[in-house]
């Protein structure tokens, strides 16, 4: 690397908040299935503990090494429904403990794999899963959760959204924080290294390392330098920042799967801004050309962003998956929350955005007045966009008692500080409450 591209990274990390998001070890825990829900999570422990020990100071080594920040270090593991087929409720909470203990271990920032598939139906189990939410989400300090209720090929699955609209109020009444840390997903992917919605999927190697890269800040100050020309040059410039921000994910990435002698899955090119000034993708959509985030041309700007980072990603790894593509949570990103508090940005505009970016309606706080078949209802139109367009969508909103609009709920930390979004009033019950499955959408006839 000759010294242009030296000063260039020094540049990125030191003045423009580029930083490796995270580093996610994925663990199959397919082989710690016990007699009941005690074995099963002592198994589990013991598996975790064996896989993750040394994760967080391997991570820790190569930061020092090359002076990148790499703001998480997480684990991923199978969807514990898959697991608990022969647990009652006590197992599965005894479970859920587990996990909890055994990344706090391990010293890791997160877990996710609490989790459930049900596009298509649920098993017991997994009903019993979301039933113990609230309890979950509440007494663990570290796992994350997510249910996957649609999907292109099964369908929407109306039962399963109408049950996950209740337990997001329930949860909330218990610990409206909980919501934080459960996100409700269409067509959810198996390698994704980002929470709420990590899990190891079933397709996955018995463990593996996955990266996500941030680097809002960087495309911004790169934009700043094409200001007043073309939207070819817009497209362009974003394209070789991608490249460059992806280029130090694939290095972190291998060099953290070889030390620990696993593979190397992927590497997720999602923008992932912070509360922090100039580390916003807003604030990237803004320098595009837009007054403020939310207005007319945010959609088609957004879109541009999106594909721009992909195209220019790809190249500089060798192998891309996850979400890939730029979030858009409220309470995470200081120009969202600014759009937010001016009126600006609506949930109806962040639903128009999230069909052409990830993820979904993403940290958005609700009156604590909000009825669980208007929370449904958005779930069932973000899995809407999701199958219609075979990408994934999800939502994580988080009603917050005692408060209405022009309140704000200060979450700290990289969840940021949420204010309260109006709601549509009127009523979706009578939709929500007919449950059933919306078929999966013929594909023949595109057009």
């Amino acid at each position: 690397m000759d010294i242009n591209k030296i000063n260039e990274a020094i540049q990125m990390i030191s003045e423009e908040h580029f930083d490796i998001r995270t580093v996610t070890m994925g663990i199959s825990l397919l082989d710690c299935i016990g007699g009941d829900g005690q074995q099963t999570a002592e198994k589990i422990h013991r598996k975790i503990i064996n896989k993750a020990g040394k994760l967080v100071e391997t991570v820790q080594q190569l930061e020092r090494d090359f002076g990148v920040p790499i703001v998480n270090k997480r684990i991923s593991v199978t969807p514990v429904s898959l697991l608990a087929g022969n647990t009652d409720y006590d197992g599965l909470i005894k479970i859920a403990h587990a996990l909890d203990q055994a990344a706090d271990d391990v010293g890791v920032d997160f877990l996710g794999g609490y989790s459930a598939l049900i596009q298509k139906g649920s098993t017991p189990t997994e009903k019993m899963l979301i039933d113990s939410l609230p309890e979950v989400l509440s007494t663990t300090k570290l796992l994350m959760s997510s249910v996957n209720v649609a999907s292109t090929k099964a369908g929407i699955n109306l039962n399963a959204i109408g049950k996950m609209g209740k337990t997001i109020k329930r949860i909330s009444e218990v610990d409206p924080l909980g919501n934080a840390k459960l996100v409700v997903f269409a067509n959810a992917v198996e390698d994704n290294p980002f929470m709420a919605g990590a899990f190891h999927g079933v397709s996955e190697d018995d463990a593996v390392i996955n990266v996500g890269v941030s680097g809002p800040g960087v495309v911004k100050r790169a934009l700043e330098t094409v200001r007043g020309q073309s939207i070819d040059v817009v497209a362009e410039k974003i394209k070789t920042t991608a490249f460059k921000i992806t280029r130090i994910g694939q290095l972190i990435g291998g060099l953290t799967a070889k030390k620990l002698g696993l593979p190397f899955g992927i590497v997720d090119l999602s923008l992932a801004p912070t509360p922090a000034r100039g580390d916003s993708v807003a604030e990237v959509l803004e320098e595009i050309g837009l007054e403020q985030v939310g207005t007319h041309g945010t959609t088609a700007a957004l879109m541009l962003l999106n594909d721009a980072i992909k195209k220019g990603g790809v190249m500089a790894s060798q192998r891309v998956g996850g979400l890939s593509g730029a979030f858009i949570p409220v309470s995470e990103d200081a120009g969202m929350i600014d759009a937010t508090v001016a009126g600006t940005l609506s949930i109806s505009k962040l639903e128009a955005m999230t069909s052409v970016c990830s993820v979904g309606l993403d940290m958005i706080a609700l009156p604590g007045n909000t009825p669980a078949s208007t929370i449904s209802a958005m779930i069932a139109d973000e899995a809407a966009i999701g199958v219609q367009n075979n990408k994934t969508t999800a939502v994580r909103v988080i009603p917050v008692p005692g408060k209405g609009v022009g309140d704000a709920i200060d979450f700290g930390g990289l969840l940021g500080r949420a204010p309260i979004m109006p709601v549509i009033e009127k009523s979706s019950a009578v939709f929500i409450n007919r449950g059933g499955h919306i078929p999966a959408p013929i594909h023949s006839f595109k057009n």
